[in-house]
């Protein structure tokens, strides 16, 4: 192999700062070393990698391919680098993945949960849809990642944690509107054209449709947000309504001026939150460990949702 780590890395910085000079910033050296190590690479790849231009530059089809294939040599590399750290120190790595509809509101909490429990765990967290961290469990990319199950993949393990119930979410006129009639409102309730969702792709955008018995064919369903805090703003500037998971409940209602929510009558929808890892993989107890640390701290969030919001309705309910 004539080609190093250094130079790959140089070369993966000059791809993302599109500029010699912002890429040697980045990269802690002067332009001129970054420019002789991009200039050797491109010696032993046999052609230019880059375009050169007045104050950027643009990959070649040659520095496409070397970049994808830069990526996954450095991404194992790192992950080497932090085994050999990790058995030194007697610590295990773990690479954890998490849907967007999550994330945001579980891992400031989770992590914190998990210095305070000192698992002997050094974790490293990839948030993506759940056809993509389905996809990165079973090639090995990640090692468990919390997402809404069943998943209806053979060959994982599947932890169930806690329910996770859907509120309806708008401005205070659009809810007021929709209880002028003074009957509790159910998902069904729900008109096509009131309902806004997130783009496809989104496992939630899946659930909600499922529980409000609409198809994903049907018009006048505006499916165009690309996540939970945009179409939170939407709602709350009155442009239609929303299911929103109690996990985001409390943070989106203070980030997003004017959002109201209200429980569904009985039996409220929910969806489950669970962590999954590969059959094949040895839980070596870290995978309980792990588990038990979500559900407490998930648990507490939707809690505080009841607490802030109203308490749940225990009647059977309907689940995704």
């Amino acid at each position: 192999m004539k080609f190093t780590l250094r130079q790959l890395g140089y070369f993966k910085s000059l791809c993302s700062h599109r500029n010699f000079g912002r890429a040697a910033e980045a990269s802690h050296v002067s332009q001129p070393a970054l420019s002789v190590q991009i200039k050797a690479l491109e010696d032993i790849m046999g052609g230019e990698l880059v375009e050169r231009r007045a104050r950027d530059v643009i990959l070649t089809p040659l520095g496409r391919q070397v970049l994808d294939h830069a990526e996954t040599v450095l991404q194992a590399a790192g992950t080497l680098d932090r085994l050999a750290r990790d058995q030194s120190s007697g610590r295990r790595s773990l690479s954890l993945g998490v849907i967007p509809t999550i994330a945001p509101y579980l891992l400031p909490g989770l992590l914190a949960d998990l210095r305070a429990h000192d698992l002997q765990l050094s974790i490293q967290i990839r948030e993506a849809r759940t056809e993509r961290l389905l996809e990165a469990l079973q090639t090995g990319a990640l090692d468990a990642a919390i997402m809404a199950v069943p998943s209806g993949v053979t060959g994982m393990i599947e932890e169930v944690l806690f329910k996770d119930r859907f509120l309806l979410a708008g401005s205070a006129k659009r809810l007021a509107m929709l209880n002028a009639s003074g009957s509790q409102v159910g998902p069904q309730d729900l008109q096509t054209e009131q309902l806004m969702l997130l783009e496809d792709g989104h496992c939630l955008t899946d659930q909600a449709l499922e529980v409000c018995g609409m198809q994903r064919s049907a018009s006048g369903i505006n499916m165009g947000a690309g996540s939970l805090a945009t179409l939170s703003r939407l709602v709350a500037a009155g442009f239609g309504l929303t299911l929103m998971p109690e996990l985001a409940v409390s943070a989106e209602c203070m980030a997003a001026k004017g959002l109201c929510v209200q429980r569904f009558g009985a039996p409220e929808p929910f969806r489950r939150i669970g962590l999954l890892r590969r059959a094949s993989t040895n839980g070596e107890g870290w995978f309980d460990e792990l588990a038990q640390v979500v559900r407490s701290t998930g648990e507490s969030i939707v809690t505080q949702c009841q607490n802030d919001y109203g308490p749940a309705d225990d009647a059977p309910a309907d689940v995704v």
